[in-house]
């Protein structure tokens, strides 16, 4: 209980001074409730309003892929250096030691794997991502898999859903259909159907055109980083995605497989956050790798 012996009647009260109702530094997420915000704020730093997420969910379609092998080994010491984490929960709870006191981007659906047909896919409980304490739950999209388009569609829907009620965001992850064109109409439509479904972040694929993209999508977009590229295209296509409007990347291989992945993550940081161009990123990446 408050003290009231010393109860003082406020005074100041700012009149005459217009409140203060500052626009929020996430895409599409004025209107979200508290704690919605509060865990998009944890993924986008509040003083860009970037991210860079480390993927190293691949395993649960790929098993122990080149630079997967040992998550303890090869994934922890890069944990520092990432804005965010997006992992799948049997690693998160096996692996990842939880004093890191990094957000979570949790893979929130699994199915078929390199094996069989991908994009199989079922939705998980989402009471694993509140007791994991997660920040965002990612769910993958197949638009233009005429098989499982609706499915995965569904699953996308369901995850907003479950997550609007627990103020947990989604992402929604587009993956390549069969018969789709890599190109900005393939992406722009595949981003904004997760959008139009109610995904609050979108991971896509850069392409030509992809300012387009970015500008039709109501939410942010953070790049995926694809199969492996020579450290210096990687750092172009960061800095590429990010001068035409991306809000951040999500990359594994291009940092896992890297000849010195706590190099190149710094150097991918280094674009997404204090602009460096490519060439720029390459020599820091080059003087950290030599330490």
């Amino acid at each position: 209980m408050a003290d009231l012996d010393d109860l003082r009647e406020g005074s100041n009260f700012g009149l005459g001074v217009v409140s203060s109702n500052n626009n929020f530094h996430v895409k599409g997420a004025e209107n979200l409730p508290w704690g919605m915000k509060d865990r998009l704020s944890r993924i986008f730093n509040p003083k860009t309003g970037r991210t860079v997420m480390l993927a190293f969910d691949h395993g649960f379609i790929m098993g122990p892929t080149s630079g997967l092998e040992r998550i303890d080994l090869n994934i922890v010491p890069l944990i520092e250096y990432a804005d965010c984490l997006m992992c799948t929960r049997g690693i998160l709870r096996t692996m990842i030691p939880p004093t890191t006191n990094k957000p979570i981007c949790l893979r929130s659906d699994a199915g078929t794997s390199i094996l069989t047909e991908l994009n199989d896919n079922v939705l998980i409980d989402v009471e694993d991502a509140i007791r994991m304490n997660v920040s965002a739950m990612a769910v993958m999209l197949s638009i233009g898999d005429a098989a499982h388009e609706a499915k995965t569609v569904a699953n996308l829907y369901k995850a907003v859903d479950k997550g609007a009620r627990y103020g947990i965001p989604v992402m929604g992850v587009t993956a390549v259909g069969k018969d789709m064109a890599r190109d900005a109409r393939y992406f722009g439509l595949a981003s904004r159907i997760a959008a139009e479904n109610g995904a609050n972040i979108v991971k896509t694929y850069y392409c030509d055109g992809f300012e387009n993209v970015v500008a039709a999508c109501p939410v942010p977009v953070v790049i995926a980083g694809g199969k492996k590229l020579p450290e210096l295209e990687a750092l172009e296509l960061c800095y590429k995605a990010i001068s035409e409007g991306a809000a951040g990347v999500d990359m594994g291989r291009n940092v896992f497989q890297s000849e010195a992945p706590a190099a190149m993550i710094q150097a991918v940081h280094a674009v997404v956050h204090d602009g460096l161009k490519p060439e720029q990123a390459l020599e820091l990446f080059n003087e950290l790798k030599n330490k």
